[in-house]
């Protein structure tokens, strides 16, 4: 269990774009599956069946950029703990050399998956990830 959490991806021809190179959409989509993959792994395999997370807000910095078969690495940081229903996670995304090409926060809201209403995150569900600063905090 950890506040971080890595994934590689390698840019395919379906994500890139006219210009070239990995489409702005694309990072979004990597964005969500390196947080779910973090949540799956991390989570209770009970809170993972009964909450599930939306995002509400992303901001994104674009710095570079890579192509088709070009590799990037992400890395998912939660630094503080949940406001309310709210979690905010941080992502870096670096190329082959190390770059950072791709920094954002993007802001998640948990949903009860059986009644699809926001709640505010318990406790335990946010502990598998903090750090033990957050949790003496």
């Amino acid at each position: 269990m950890s506040n971080s959490f890595t994934m590689k991806f390698i840019a395919t021809a379906e994500d890139i774009d006219a210009n070239g190179h990995v489409n702005n959409t694309v990072w979004v989509k990597w964005m969500e599956e390196v947080a779910t993959a973090h949540w799956t792994r991390d989570g209770d395999p009970e809170h993972v069946a009964a909450y599930a997370w939306v995002v509400t807000r992303h901001e994104i910095d674009y710095r570079g950029n890579i192509r088709e078969g070009d590799k990037v690495t992400a890395l998912t940081e939660i630094r503080e703990g949940p406001s309310g229903a709210r979690f905010d996670r941080h992502m870096t995304f670096t190329n082959a050399a190390g770059k950072v090409i791709v920094r954002a926060k993007t802001t998640w809201a948990m949903v009860e998956r059986e009644t699809g209403r926001l709640m505010r995150v318990p406790r335990e569900v946010a502990a598998p990830f903090m750090t033990s600063e957050d949790e003496g905090a």
